[in-house]
């Protein structure tokens, strides 16, 4: 029984040299720049800057490539010293949910020229541009950028797409007292009316 794999069948008409072979729990096939790598060789980004991953959106995206695979492949990287093992560059939230939906692998784009310090900008950035961040989660990678990559917040404002007031005000968050800071992770008070508390 040929075994299941995250390639999406949207992808396949996009990638010419045509679908990846079989995967082995330990092996990868390469076509052209793309790849079929087994989950179990692949290792979430020591980077992530998402502190968590709500269950029921991570159960519906499985759901979702149950039906049609994955679609965007995600980003890796070689772990270095470790034949055969990758790390997230961007889609750890793809890669959970194709283990939740029962595959063996995933499709990727391996990258063999990212350090550390590119590997933790995308993975900011790419989580910067989800939707179901929280405020507090943003306001920790802007802040993580600004301490790491030395950006100013024009600079981050021209990353992600926002302008520079939204950045400014959402780091306003960090210097919420804890309690506040809980009342904005779990949603019982808004970024707005937080902003409010600070004067």
């Amino acid at each position: 029984m040929a075994r299941k794999t995250g390639l999406g069948r949207g992808l396949g008409a996009l990638i010419p040299e045509g679908e990846p072979a079989e995967v082995t729990e330990s092996t990868t096939t390469i076509v052209g720049p793309l790849q079929e790598i087994a989950l179990s060789s692949i290792r979430p980004n020591q980077f992530q800057p998402r502190q968590s991953f709500e269950d029921e959106p991570l159960k519906a995206l499985a759901e979702s490539i149950k039906g049609v695979g994955v679609i965007q492949p995600i980003l890796v990287r070689p772990v270095e010293g470790e034949s055969g093992v990758f790390e997230i560059v961007a889609g750890e939230r793809r890669w959970r949910a194709s283990r939740l939906a029962g595959l063996a692998a995933i499709p990727a784009f391996v990258q063999t020229d990212v350090n550390d310090t590119l590997s933790l900008e995308r993975a900011i950035v790419e989580n910067l541009h989800r939707v179901d961040l929280n405020a507090l989660e943003e306001a920790a990678a802007y802040q993580q950028l600004i301490d790491d990559f030395s950006f100013t917040h024009e600079q981050i404002a021209t990353r992600v797409g926002k302008n520079r007031a939204t950045i400014s005000n959402t780091l306003r968050l960090l210097n919420l007292g804890g309690t506040a800071q809980k009342a904005v992770m779990t949603g019982s008070i808004s970024a707005g009316h937080a902003r409010a508390l600070l004067g």
